[in-house]
């Protein structure tokens, strides 16, 4: 039985960060990122307990272990997490629906990643619908970046409702700036 929830314990924190680990896009051979996607960023768990000390993350356990995550991460993240700040630099930039995004109530999806075993099963949407209800409340949109190399979650992020709004490229790839409105 999967049980979404909330980020509370300190083994969850160490159980991301290693799901993390095992799909980093450097980790995973040319057709596993085409097929099955990847994520970017390598979270130790110190990063992780400074995120969660802001706003906690959800999480999806199968038998008290975390298969999957999506990660809050609040803009004022950059400050211990400085790979964040040319996208959050970036973000401000940006206009959606004719306003600037940085006259919305947002915060980003800092990262999505979800166990092999536990792929095609729906966690996808019940992370983002978890989000939703946990943060809609606060915010009007949520805000990430998707790999352009990335397709699998490029097309996940679009089934949940996401719009791209911006196609930017940093040192480090190009990226898709997309925006879920909860308005």
């Amino acid at each position: 039985m999967y049980l979404t929830t909330l980020v509370t314990q300190p083994y969850e924190l160490e159980q991301i960060a290693a799901l993390s680990k095992e799909n980093l896009r450097f980790s995973l051979s040319e057709a596993e990122k085409e097929t099955q996607g990847f994520v970017t960023w390598n979270y130790t768990v110190e990063l992780l307990q400074q995120l969660h000390a802001i706003a906690p993350s959800i999480i999806i356990k199968y038998n008290d272990k975390v298969v999957a995550y999506a990660l809050t991460a609040y803009k004022e993240s950059a400050v211990f997490q400085p790979e964040i700040v040319p996208m959050t630099e970036h973000l401000e930039t940006l206009t959606f629906r004719g306003r600037l995004l940085k006259d919305y109530h947002y915060y980003i999806m800092g990262q999505v990643c979800i166990a092999k075993a536990h792929r095609g099963k729906g966690l996808f949407d019940l992370l983002y619908r978890h989000h939703k209800t946990i943060y809609q409340p606060q915010f009007e949109v949520l805000v990430t970046e998707v790999s352009s190399s990335n397709y699998r979650s490029l097309q996940a992020h679009k089934r949940i409702g996401f719009q791209t709004i911006d196609t930017y490229a940093d040192i480090m790839d190009e990226w898709k700036v997309v925006v879920w409105d909860w308005e």
